[in-house]
């Protein structure tokens, strides 16, 4: 992948270009920010640029043999490591299919990977074996270029087997690199942070998306609509113009209909029918909930008229929502969503974790709601 195909960043494109071009480039690289903005585009294009035989101040060639293995990602001194299902999995067991997801779109998010392998209601991993494997390989010399480069996407996945790199990351073999591809700090080991050299890579600007959805051959009005609605994601611009609106949204107004009704059946139903999506689609759902409702709560602090992201019936829901429900409750319920999450993160059952969920979830929305607000049937109206 070259620099000039990734969307934006051109701060970050000049930083890592300096960086392989001034002879500073660390052995160890962390690209950290917000899912959708381009860090694995850019770690790719880095490394192709890295190994190109003929590469320019500005861009690799695109021309020569490196370039283009790197490009069909087959070139055999640039290895990926990524979160797997199993135990026992390595990232060589998936790595036909990551070079088909990612020769689709270097913008992938975690969940959309995971659900890619048939995870479904397995979490993702980076296992020890991985670690092993990955030791190995980069012990070995080099097989075409100069240099060797390892691409490991979501180091958050490894967890305390993370260990089992440090001294290979403190001291690796000579024209080694890491290129860690990460979003959340706070899940990262210290001792691999504390040997990494961090590159902030900001969410994508609107104007951004909008000229990447333009050059994928949309609709400027679309492209614009999109734009704003992604959140300085890239992936996600492209999902929502793909394929419309999420069904997370149809399936979290629907919980709060039944939270605020409170009959039982239904909320057995939800819960029941709700458990099978998986938990990494749960956890994608509850990122999507606590989302709504900072806009929800932007809406109550500014007013109908501010610019949220949110589109169609979930945007008049939310509207409506912020006349009824108070700041207090929309905590609750936030802190609610987040200890959800927390509970599916450590493998909770997840029938009984979303019915007592709904049973809170309904007891937060009557506790001070307002009559008034109700319908004439004595239903929340959404």
């Amino acid at each position: 992948m070259l620099f000039q195909q990734v969307i934006g960043q051109k701060k970050v494109k000049d930083r890592l270009r300096g960086m392989a071009n001034g002879g500073r480039m660390p052995h160890a690289t962390l690209l950290l920010g917000p899912s959708g903005g381009g860090k694995l585009a850019l770690a790719l294009a880095l490394s192709q640029y890295l190994l190109c035989e003929q590469r320019g101040e500005e861009e690799a060639c695109g021309r020569c043999p490196s370039c283009i293995k790197a490009a069909k990602l087959v070139h055999p001194d640039v290895h990926y490591s990524y979160p797997t299902v199993g135990s026992k999995a390595t990232s060589e067991d998936f790595l036909p299919r990551w070079r088909e997801l990612l020769g689709e779109s270097p913008y992938l998010e975690a969940n959309e990977w995971l659900q890619h392998i048939g995870a479904e209601n397995r979490q993702g991993n980076i296992t020890k074996e991985e670690c092993v494997g990955i030791i190995r390989k980069l012990n070995l010399k080099t097989f075409e270029s100069r240099y060797k480069v390892l691409i490991m996407w979501l180091p958050e996945y490894l967890g305390k087997e993370g260990n089992r790199l440090l001294k290979l990351i403190e001291e690796p073999p000579e024209n080694t690199y890491f290129l860690l591809v990460a979003e959340n700090q706070e899940r990262i080991l210290n001792t691999i942070l504390s040997r990494c050299q961090i590159v902030a890579v900001q969410a994508l600007s609107d104007e951004e998306i909008a000229r990447g959805l333009e050059q994928q051959g949309y609709s400027t009005e679309v492209a614009h609509a999109n734009a704003y609605l992604a959140n300085g994601s890239f992936r996600e611009a492209l999902r929502m113009a793909a394929q419309g609106q999420d069904d997370n949204a149809a399936l979290f107004l629907q919980w709060m209909r039944n939270g605020y009704q409170g009959k039982p059946v239904k909320m057995v139903g939800w819960s029941e029918e709700f458990a099978k999506r998986g938990r990494e689609n749960q956890k994608h759902f509850l990122r999507y909930a606590l989302h709504f409702l900072r806009e929800l709560c932007l809406i109550k602090a500014v007013g109908p008229e501010a610019r949220v992201r949110l589109q169609g019936e979930e945007l008049q829901s939310a509207k409506k929502m912020a006349q009824v429900l108070e700041l207090e409750q929309a905590e609750q319920m936030s802190q609610l969503f987040s200890d959800c999450a927390f509970a599916v993160e450590r493998n909770a059952n997840p029938k009984v974790l979303f019915l007592d969920a709904s049973i809170k979830l309904h007891r937060i929305l009557k506790n001070k709601l307002p009559e008034k607000y109700q319908g004439m049937s004595g239903k929340l109206v959404l």
